[in-house]
């Protein structure tokens, strides 16, 4: 179990859904924590509705020198949460240069340019937490979802090859890859959402993991298997079953 009481944790993507669920178990625990998004608004009542040692900063990820500003204003962390996403339906067929681009910059290169304003001070020190969102989605390619997919693959990527670099070494990476969350972007979707969780459920099992010493979790655990399987399945039968129909 971690030790939260004095820790000060910066959290990225705090401002609703799933992150901001996580700023609130968090805050819980006892550690100060620092939350950023792009809607000013929603960061001041959640600092509001924390009380506490809680404060915010606004960010967008898709400008490094915003990044690299806002890790200098925030100054010494313990650890870092990245939970900013964004997500449209999109067919190769019906490609969005505009969408898939913003999904690239906020939920892969926004994570990049976050751990690489704070991992300096970490390694100085010698310790420190990483902690970054994949999704069930970067297992392998599905259809209509040109831009989230990559995106997701590529952070669940980064993870592991930090984790690769760092497992020696005290400052603990976890990756942690949700399925379907009820959320403003799952609105978007017209089809089916097996398991899909409640923000709040999904955050217990998120601020959980962050307790843990594992690496890595996927969950809900039944849909979790279905994508991990699905690694291992021959192409042909991979699309068959996947593909658009």
């Amino acid at each position: 179990m971690t030790d939260w009481q004095g820790k000060r944790y910066w959290i990225v993507g705090a401002s609703e859904g799933l992150g901001r669920e996580v700023a609130k178990r968090i805050s819980a625990a006892g550690a100060e924590v620092i939350v950023s998004a792009r809607n000013e608004d929603r960061l001041t009542s959640l600092v509001a509705e924390l009380g506490g040692r809680a404060s915010y900063v606004t960010l967008d990820v898709t400008d490094i020198n915003a990044v690299q500003a806002a890790a200098a204003q925030i100054g010494h962390i313990d650890g870092v949460v990245y939970l900013a996403g964004v997500y449209w339906p999109m067919k190769a067929s019906e490609w969005d240069n505009e969408r898939a681009d913003m999904m690239g910059q906020i939920n892969y290169l926004g994570a990049s340019r976050v751990v690489g304003a704070v991992i300096g001070q970490m390694v100085d020190r010698g310790r420190g937490h990483i902690v970054l969102t994949g999704s069930l989605s970067g297992f392998r390619g599905l259809p209509g979802a040109i831009g989230y997919c990559a995106s997701k693959a590529g952070i669940m990527a980064l993870a592991e090859s930090m984790q690769a670099d760092l497992r020696k070494t005290d400052i603990q990476v976890q990756l942690i890859n949700p399925g379907f969350i009820k959320t403003r972007l799952t609105d978007k979707n017209d089809f089916a959402m097996p398991f899909i969780m409640e923000p709040r459920k999904a955050a217990q099992i998120f601020f959980e993991h962050m307790n843990s010493d594992d690496f890595k979790r996927s969950f809900p655990v039944p849909f979790a298997w279905l994508f991990r399987l699905s690694q291992f399945m021959p192409d042909w039968m991979y699309y068959r079953l996947f593909g658009a129909k």
